[in-house]
C-alpha cells in the first residue's frame, strides 16, 4: 500500500505541479495556534512539515530559531509535539505530517519510544537533521517498520558516488538542501543552477520523489515550480513573528501567505 507522502506525490504529478510543502515550528506561537495553523494552511498546503522546538539548532536560520524560542518559552515539550499531530490528524486524516528536528532529543527519549510516539500521533514522515547517511541506516529501517518515512538530506556538496547509495536507501521523499546556508538565507544560487543540480540528480533514480528546501520564497517559488516539491518555511516563521509585533492573528497571515505561494506554483 502506498504512503500518503507518495500518493500526494502522485496526484500533484497528474495535476503537472510541484507539491507545496509548509513548516512551522510546533507550539508557536502557542499550543492552540500551533493546531490553527497547520489546520487552515492545509486547505493550500500538500504536505505540511511541523518542527520540534530546539535551543541549539545547525541548520535553522534566524527566523525559526525565533519560532522555536517562542515554542520552548511556552513550555512546549516533545510531547506536546505528538499532542499537537495527533489533533491535527483527527481533522485532516488523509494530509502528509512530517516531524522535523535533531537527533539528540530522540535520543534522550529512546528512538523506540519515540517512534511508537509518532506512529500513534499518525505521523507520516521524519527529517532528523544531523543524523546523515550512513549513521542514520538503522534508525532509517526501524522507522520503515513502522511504515514512517525516514526523509534523506542531500545538498550541493554531496558528492555523486555518495547521492547513488543514499538514494538506494531512500523511502519516498528525499530533501535537497538548495544551498550552503542555515535556512531563510538569500538565495545565492541562481534558480537555473539549482535546477541543473536538481535534474542531475533526478537522472540517478526519476522514480524518487525530489523536493528543494531552503530559499524558496514568493519571489523564488515560480522559477522552481517545475520540480517534484518545494518546502516554504522560515518565510511563514517571519510572518508569525510579524503578525504578533503588530498584534495581528497569524493564522489569518499566513492563509494569504500560503494561499499566494500555491497560486505560483499552479
Amino acid at each position: 500500500m502506498k504512503s500518503k507522502i507518495n500518493l500526494v506525490f502522485d496526484q500533484c504529478k497528474k495535476e503537472k505541479r510541484a507539491a507545496l510543502i509548509t513548516y512551522t515550528v510546533a507550539g508557536d506561537n502557542n499550543k492552540s495556534n500551533s493546531l490553527k495553523i497547520l489546520t487552515a494552511i492545509s486547505r493550500y498546503a500538500d504536505i505540511l512539515e511541523l518542527g520540534f522546538p530546539h535551543n541549539t539548532p545547525v541548520a535553522d536560520g534566524g527566523q525559526i530559531q525565533e519560532s522555536s524560542h517562542r515554542a520552548i518559552q511556552n513550555g512546549i515539550k516533545l510531547r506536546d509535539v505528538f499532542q499537537i499531530a495527533k489533533k491535527f490528524k483527527k481533522i485532516k486524516p488523509d494530509k502528509p505530517i512530517i516531524l522535523m528536528g535533531y537527533f539528540n532529543l530522540i535520543f534522550q527519549m529512546g528512538e523506540n519510544k519515540f517512534l511508537k510516539f509518532c506512529k500513534e500521533s499518525g505521523v507520516d514522515g521524519l527529517i532528523v537533521v544531523d543524523l546523515p547517511w550512513p549513521e542514520n541506516k538503522e534508525f532509517a529501517k526501524k522507522c520503515k517498520k513502522k511504515s514512517i518515512n525516514f526523509i534523506q538530506l542531500l545538498s550541493p556538496t554531496t558528492s555523486k558516488h555518495r547521492m547513488k547509495k543514499i538514494i538506494k536507501d531512500s523511502h519516498d521523499m528525499i530533501y535537497y538542501i538548495s544551498m550552503l546556508s542555515t535556512t531563510g538565507g538569500k538565495l545565492k544560487v541562481s534558480p537555473k543552477k539549482i535546477l541543473k543540480s536538481y535534474n542531475k540528480i533526478k537522472k540517478i533514480n526519476p522514480k524518487k520523489n525530489l523536493v528543494i528546501g531552503f530559499g524558496i520564497t514568493n519571489k523564488t517559488i515560480k522559477s522552481l515550480k517545475s520540480v517534484n516539491g518545494l518546502v516554504v518555511g522560515s518565510l511563514l516563521c517571519k510572518t508569525i513573528t510579524n503578525s504578533l509585533k503588530m498584534r495581528q492573528n497569524p493564522v489569518t497571515k499566513l492563509v494569504k501567505i500560503v494561499y499566494n505561494l500555491k497560486k505560483k506554483i499552479l
